[in-house]
């Protein structure tokens, strides 16, 4: 039992008479997974006239759609499929097709594995596979999991929620591992709750392994197309070997933080804001201002409130006014530490004209003159200027000086003697 392709004059007027089943998909949704085919009558004629339910006569004709993938099933078994859209007949006497479509060539091995190899049996059945990109399925985690960020050196507990895709990549392999033998219609849902816990344990593997990458705990969300291939590297031996199944992507939506974990990124951001000069300065400045005017609202009276704000500054004063000083001295200490880096560099890059101008750039801003090239360089063929024995932009290598020769120890010279090992040009 198998099929054939169909001819193109079959498919109108009264050439389509000649069909009395013509089955094509049921109901298939942007979720479905699977659904049998429907039987349509198209007249009286021809040779198959049975009409048995689950009996596909011989002659009848099949229609594959865009991005589906047609099973032919005899007595539980497969006997021959299609993953390529058009109008196919069915012959008892017939060897397996397999119009393989775009799909890989391991689909072939698996319909070797679960083919039928007799006569046609007792009832024939259809069902169509859905190859489009399954999307929008949705996943939530309920513990927090867990995520030791390197920026904070600290493990934290998160929780995250988004949808993520699938794609039937094995058919074959599906249909036999995954669908129940007596189901008319799959949907994604109908698969229960092994799907998504298995996910869901793939995601924190797969975020796991992100962790140890050294991936930030606050860049999650924007790599999506990462975490796809973390967990289609996790899920590859589960679904994609034994399901025939493929994650596409993955989307975050949000990801949540546990109450401890907000604690520790609070402090974590507050101790490097502190460790500014400016910043801290301008924390002291502000507690300084804000005690003046608690003071100046007291109802008790201002004068008194300043004169014990006055008492209680004496101790705390000193601390504010140390604080400040301190604020100070490291604030000109980075100023004067970047200045003199700046000048550094200014110094390195800075050269002098024959006209006596100091420049930093190529030429001079005096007289136009050229930069001259540092000692030691040389021009590569491509045109750059290089100091090392290769060329920076083509790797060319610096040509021998002219007159030069090699010693028998490898080094090149100009001289009469080798100035690594001491022997005579020869």
């Amino acid at each position: 039992m198998g099929i054939i392709r169909a001819a193109a004059g079959a498919i109108g007027g009264s050439l389509a008479d000649s069909w009395l089943e013509y089955i094509t998909a049921g109901d298939m949704g942007p979720t479905t997974v699977l659904t049998k085919g429907v039987q349509v009558t198209r007249g009286k004629r021809g040779s198959n006239r049975k009409g048995t339910p689950d009996i596909i006569s011989n002659g009848s004709r099949i229609e594959v759609g865009p991005n589906q993938m047609m099973i032919l099933v005899d007595s539980g078994r497969i006997v021959d499929y299609c993953a390529e859209e058009g109008c196919y007949e069915v012959y008892l006497s017939s060897a397996p097709s397999m119009f393989n479509g775009e799909l890989k060539a391991s689909v072939r091995e698996s319909f070797e594995r679960f083919k039928f190899g007799g006569q046609p049996g007792r009832s024939q059945q259809v069902y169509f596979i859905n190859l489009q990109e399954i999307r929008g399925i949705k996943f939530g985690t309920r513990n927090a999991l867990q995520y030791f960020d390197n920026f904070y050196n600290a493990e934290l507990f998160v929780r995250c929620h988004g949808s993520y895709s699938v794609k039937i990549t094995d058919p074959i392999k599906f249909f036999m591992e995954v669908a129940a033998r007596n189901a008319t219609h799959v949907d994604f849902d109908d698969l229960g709750d092994q799907f998504n816990a298995e996910f869901l344990t793939a995601l924190q593997t797969a975020i796991g392994q992100m962790a140890v990458d050294g991936v930030r705990i606050s860049s999650l969300p924007s790599k999506s197309m990462e975490l796809s291939k973390y967990m289609a590297t996790v899920l590859d031996e589960d679904w994609t070997q034994a399901r025939g199944m493929d994650i596409c992507s993955v989307g975050i939506a949000s990801i949540s933080y546990d109450e401890e974990s907000k604690a520790l990124i609070n402090m974590r951001n507050q101790g490097a804001m502190m460790s500014d000069p400016t910043i801290r300065e301008g924390y002291v400045q502000a507690a300084v201002a804000k005690g003046l005017q608690d003071a100046g609202s007291n109802t008790a009276g201002a004068g008194q409130a300043y004169m014990a704000m006055g008492m209680g500054m004496q101790g705390a004063g000193n601390f504010m006014a140390a604080a400040s000083a301190s604020n100070a001295q490291q604030m000109q200490q980075n100023q004067q530490a970047a200045q003199q880096a700046a000048a550094q560099v200014q110094a390195e890059n800075s050269w002098t004209c024959t006209c006596g101008t100091s420049n930093t750039g190529n030429f001079c801003t005096n007289c136009g003159g050229k930069k001259p090239a540092p000692t030691g360089s040389w021009t590569c063929s491509c045109g750059a200027v290089n100091t090392g024995n290769f060329c920076t932009n083509c790797g060319g290598k610096k040509p021998a000086p002219t007159g030069s020769w090699t010693c028998s120890c490898g080094t090149s010279n100009t001289g009469n003697f080798c100035t690594n090992c001491g022997n005579k040009r020869s």
